[in-house]
């Protein structure tokens, strides 16, 4: 597995942006009257901690024209150091086009998150390769790494084609594919057959391969560790087997990421990850973290994974930084790590949470 070197940009997303919108203070939707907003989307927030630390992202997306909400969010991702392409697609009236709504509350304590997903008329739907320089972005800028995910791949039979056709174009030019499947059930109803024979087509071209056991039983047919009364750790060795059903099923594949979690309360998870970079594994086992909002834990593993595969840190290196950028995303409200530098990463995976003065 190389990185191509000479690249603009060290990561690129196809995404559908959209905005999040959730209560301070982890308070319930249905009694709130203020909420905080920011601009999201899984994919872009995998690019977040590469970005943050000064690696030049790019997105993919569709923007409804002459939006309020897509002005914000053109805005927070020049913000995040995350450069955007695509077609700004007239509205139609107010029954037309719009950026997709998450509507968040992050639970607290007994109380479980509730997430609302509002994406009627949503832009991200109607993603065409013809609307984007692919030649452009992957040959003469360059790109280091492309990021799938499964929810935009899935979204529509036209967003499916769209990855396809990205893939296929990023390929061309010797950049990596990373895919996160992130199976949505509520996306994959009525197309089973079709996104399975879609989703195993793009991961047979895929370097990077990021899940859970759900995520690669669901879009891949892969068998996972079935569910029961052992805890995560005493797990690992059924999620290991997983893993090299994967790659047997997938020897083109370089590195596998799989986070594991286990819900103690809202606040409080045991989180932990396995990685297999060709024929090392790396283990970080599930330990305590403090949550504040657990949306975005898994995208921040991802970001941390593939962060460490541009620098180019050595297996374990890269699957312990991944660890801490995915505990960092949980520590903000926010559904994306920022790290301010690596130190503030490396700090979290130490369990250093004493003042920096």
């Amino acid at each position: 597995m190389k990185l191509r070197e000479n690249s603009k940009y060290g990561i690129a997303v196809p995404t559908s942006m959209g905005v999040r919108i959730s209560p301070p203070n982890g308070a319930p939707v249905h009694t709130s009257n203020s909420y905080y907003m920011q601009a999201t989307s899984a994919e872009s927030n995998a690019v977040n901690v590469s970005s943050s630390l000064g690696i030049k992202g790019l997105v993919l997306a569709n923007f409804v024209q002459d939006s309020p909400i897509s002005y914000f969010i053109k805005g927070e991702l020049r913000r995040r150091n995350i450069d955007y392409t695509g077609p700004d697609i007239p509205q139609g009236g107010p029954w037309g086009y719009r950026h997709q709504f998450n509507i968040a509350d992050s639970g607290y304590g007994t109380r479980g998150p509730r997430v609302h997903n509002d994406r009627a008329g949503e832009v991200g739907r109607v993603l065409n390769a013809k609307d984007f320089d692919l030649e452009k972005i992957f040959g003469s800028d360059g790109v280091r790494i492309l990021h799938l995910s499964g929810l935009v791949g899935a979204l529509s039979p036209d967003t499916t084609r769209f990855c396809s056709e990205v893939v296929r174009a990023a390929k061309k030019h010797g950049t990596l594919i990373s895919f996160d499947l992130n199976h949505r059930a509520s996306f994959w109803k009525g197309r089973e057959e079709e996104l399975r024979a879609s989703f195993t087509e793009m991961v047979s071209m895929t370097d990077i391969l990021i899940g859970n056991e759900e995520d690669f039983q669901l879009c891949l047919g892969i068998e996972g560790p079935r569910e029961g009364g052992e805890d995560l750790t005493a797990q690992i060795g059924s999620f290991k087997e997983m893993i090299g059903r994967l790659k047997e099923a997938f020897p083109n594949v370089s590195v596998f990421g799989n986070s594991l979690r286990q819900v103690v309360s809202v606040n409080e998870h045991m989180w932990g990850v396995i990685t297999l970079f060709s024929d090392t594994w790396t283990v970080v086992e599930p330990r305590p973290i403090r949550v504040l909002d657990r949306i975005g834990g898994g995208d921040g593993f991802a970001g941390g994974l593939l962060y460490g595969i541009l620098t180019g840190m050595e297996p374990e290196k890269a699957t312990q930084f991944a660890w801490a950028s995915g505990a960092l995303a949980t520590t903000v409200l926010e559904d994306y790590a920022s790290p301010v530098d690596e130190g503030s990463v490396w700090s979290i995976f130490h369990g250093n949470a004493r003042v920096t003065r």
